[in-house]
C-alpha cells in the first residue's frame, strides 16, 4: 500500500516538473525570442520603415555655406601695364545672405566687443576657407542664398578714401530634400558645380545641411530615393562595388546601386577618369568640368647673381586666368598644405643646365613627383637653364622644365623688370604645357617653326604663311610680352586655333613621335643647322625690350 502511494507521488512530481519545463519554455520564447524579433524591426533599412514626408527628424535643421576659394580675375590686365601697379594686390570681401540673415566677412568682432575690418588682400584665397552657419525652421523645404563679392579701391592721400563696389552676385536656392541647389549655379552647368565664373571674380563654394549620419545625403533622399539607412554613414559604403562610395555617386548623378566602370569613365574628356576625379575631390575636381593639375618645383640659386628659381605667384595667376577664359580650370601645386611628401614647392638641387637629351629630369620625376599623382598631374621644374616638354618615363609628355637664369631672362628674353620676368615665365610654361596638350609642329606648322631665323626674305616668307598664328607656341611670338596666350584662330586667314585643338588627355598617352638626341626642330633642314643656331639673336631683334 505504501509502495503504491510512493509510486503515485513520484509520477505526480514528474508530471509537475514536465509541466513547469513546458511553461518555462513558452515563457522564454515569448520573452526573449519574440522580443529579439521586435528589436530587429526597430532598426530597419529601407524607405518603407521611415516617415517619407519628414526632412530632418533626427537632428536640428540648419544650413552651412562654405566659401572655399575666391580668385580675382584682373591679373592679366594689371600685368600688361607698365610700371609697378602689379605689386598692389586687390582688396575684397564677401557678403552672404541666407534667408535674409546677412553676414559681412570684413567685419570682425573680437572679445570684449572690439570691432575691426579684415579684407582679403590677395589675388587668390585658395586654402583660406570660410563658412557661415544658419539655423533653419524645422521641416523647412528650401533656403535662398545670395553671395556677393565686394571690391575695395582706395584713393586720395595715403589711400585714406575708399570705395566699395559690388563685382559679383551669386544666387542659389538650396533644397533640403535633395541636398542640391539651383539658380546661378547648378549641377552639370558650364563652369562646374559649386564653381561660379563671373567677369571679375571666380568663386568656389559648397552648401550642405546638418545630417544625422554625416554622409551629406539628406534624410528625405535616403528614405524616398535611395532607400538607404539615414542613420548610417554612406560615404564609406559602396553597394554596387564599383570603387566609388554612395555619397560621391549621388552628388554627381550616378546610381549608387548600378555598377559603373569609373576607371574608364571620363565625361569631360580631361584625362581624369572618375576614380581620379574622386581622388582629387578635395582639390575641386569636377567630373563634368575640365580640370588640369600641375605640380611645380623650383631650383636652388647658382650664385650671388643667380637667385633662387621660383614660380612667381603672378605667373601662376596669369596661366590660371588664361585657361579660365576658355572654361578650363588650372590648379597649380606649388606648396599646397596637406599634399603628399615630395609634392609641389620643393627647391631642388642646382644644375647649370638641364637638357632633354640627357634625361636629367628623370631624377626629379622619380624622387620629387609622387607616384600617386602621375597620370593626374603634369610636372614642371623652374630651373636655371632649360626649356622643353619631354618624356621622363616611356614616351608620355607629362614633364617640363623652364629656365629663369639671368642670361635667359635679361639677354635672351629682354625681361629686365620683375613684371616682364613674370610674364615671360608664364609664356614659357604655357608653351611647354601646350606640347603636353597635343600642340606640336606635327599638327600645327607654325609651332616651333624657325624658318624665319635667317634673312629678311625667310622672315617675310614665314610671316606670309604663319604670321597670323599669334601664339606662344610660335617661336616668333613666344616672348611678345603683350601676348601670353594660345591662338584662337581669329587673327587672319592663315591662323590656327590652338584652343580648339587642345587634347587634355594627351599627356597620359605614349606619343607617336619620338624625340631622340638627333631630333631637329622644323625648318632646320630648310635653313641649315648653323643658321638655326642664331635663332636667339634673331628673336632679340624681333622683340625690342619692353
Amino acid at each position: 500500500m505504501y509502495l503504491r502511494y510512493k509510486q503515485k507521488l513520484i509520477i505526480g512530481i514528474t508530471l509537475l516538473v514536465v509541466a513547469c519545463l513546458v511553461i518555462s519554455s513558452i515563457f522564454v520564447y515569448y520573452t526573449f525570442v519574440d522580443k529579439e524579433d521586435e528589436t530587429v524591426e526597430e532598426e530597419p533599412v529601407g524607405a518603407g520603415e521611415y516617415d517619407l514626408d519628414k526632412i530632418s527628424p533626427y537632428t536640428n535643421q540648419g544650413l552651412t555655406l562654405e566659401i572655399l576659394r575666391i580668385r580675382h580675375r584682373g591679373i592679366i590686365d594689371v600685368m600688361m601695364q607698365r610700371g609697378n601697379a602689379w605689386k598692389s594686390k586687390p582688396e575684397f570681401y564677401f557678403i552672404s545672405n541666407i534667408d535674409d540673415q546677412e553676414y559681412v566677412s570684413k567685419d570682425v568682432y573680437a572679445a570684449g566687443g572690439a570691432e575691426s575690418e579684415d579684407l582679403f588682400n590677395v589675388w587668390d584665397t585658395m586654402f583660406i576657407e570660410n563658412k557661415i552657419v544658419r539655423d533653419a525652421v524645422e521641416e523647412q523645404e528650401s533656403s535662398k542664398i545670395t553671395l556677393k563679392i565686394i571690391e575695395r579701391t582706395t584713393s586720395g592721400l595715403l589711400g585714406r578714401r575708399h570705395q566699395d563696389t559690388e563685382k559679383e552676385s551669386i544666387s542659389v536656392t538650396y533644397d533640403y530634400r535633395t541636398g542640391k541647389w539651383t539658380g546661378d549655379d547648378f549641377i552639370n552647368d558650364s563652369d562646374g558645380y559649386g564653381h561660379y565664373v563671373g567677369e571679375n571674380f571666380e568663386v568656389w563654394f559648397n552648401v550642405y545641411q546638418t545630417d544625422y549620419d554625416f554622409d551629406d545625403i539628406p534624410y528625405w533622399t535616403e528614405v524616398n530615393i535611395l532607400g538607404t539607412n539615414p542613420k548610417q554613414d554612406d560615404s564609406k559604403l559602396d553597394p554596387d562595388g564599383d570603387g566609388i562610395p554612395t555619397s560621391w555617386e549621388y552628388k554627381w548623378g550616378y546610381d549608387p546601386f548600378i555598377y559603373d566602370n569609373h576607371t574608364t569613365l571620363d565625361p569631360d574628356k580631361d584625362g581624369l577618369e572618375n576614380v581620379e576625379e574622386y581622388f582629387m575631390e578635395k582639390y575641386f575636381a569636377d567630373p563634368y568640368s575640365q580640370d588640369i593639375y600641375l605640380e611645380a618645383d623650383g631650383m636652388e640659386k647658382g650664385g650671388f647673381f643667380d637667385p633662387v628659381h621660383v614660380f612667381w605667384e603672378e605667373s601662376q595667376q596669369i596661366l590660371i586666368e588664361r585657361f579660365a577664359q576658355h572654361g578650363i580650370k588650372l590648379f597649380i601645386d606649388y606648396g599646397w598644405p596637406g599634399s603628399p611628401v615630395n609634392a609641389g614647392g620643393e627647391i631642388l638641387i642646382h644644375y647649370e643646365t638641364i637638357s632633354q637629351d640627357s634625361g636629367m629630369m628623370l631624377q626629379f620625376y622619380r624622387n620629387h613627383f609622387p607616384d600617386e599623382r602621375k597620370g593626374i598631374f603634369r610636372y614642371v621644374v623652374i630651373a636655371h637653364n632649360a626649356g622643353f616638354c619631354h618624356p621622363a618615363e616611356y614616351n608620355k609628355y607629362d614633364c617640363m622644365a623652364v629656365g629663369t637664369s639671368p642670361e635667359k631672362l635679361y639677354l635672351k628674353r629682354g625681361a629686365f623688370t620683375g613684371r616682364t620676368q613674370r610674364i615671360v615665365l608664364a609664356a614659357g610654361i604655357m608653351h611647354e604645357m601646350g606640347h603636353s596638350l597635343s600642340i606640336g609642329p606635327w599638327n600645327v606648322g607654325g609651332c616651333d617653326n624657325i624658318t624665319f631665323a635667317f634673312g629678311r626674305a625667310e622672315e617675310q616668307e614665314f610671316l606670309d604663311r604663319w604670321g597670323d598664328y599669334r601664339s606662344v607656341m610660335s617661336y616668333y611670338y613666344i616672348w611678345d610680352k603683350t601676348l601670353v596666350d594660345y591662338s584662337d584662330g581669329t587673327n587672319g586667314p592663315n591662323d590656327v586655333s590652338d584652343w580648339d585643338l587642345l587634347d587634355l588627355r594627351f599627356f597620359q598617352e605614349n606619343a607617336k613621335v619620338i624625340e631622340d638626341p638627333g631630333f631637329e626642330l622644323p625648318g632646320v633642314e630648310e635653313i641649315g643647322l648653323v643658321r638655326a643656331m642664331i635663332l636667339q639673336s634673331k628673336m632679340r631683334r624681333i622683340f625690342p625690350l619692353q
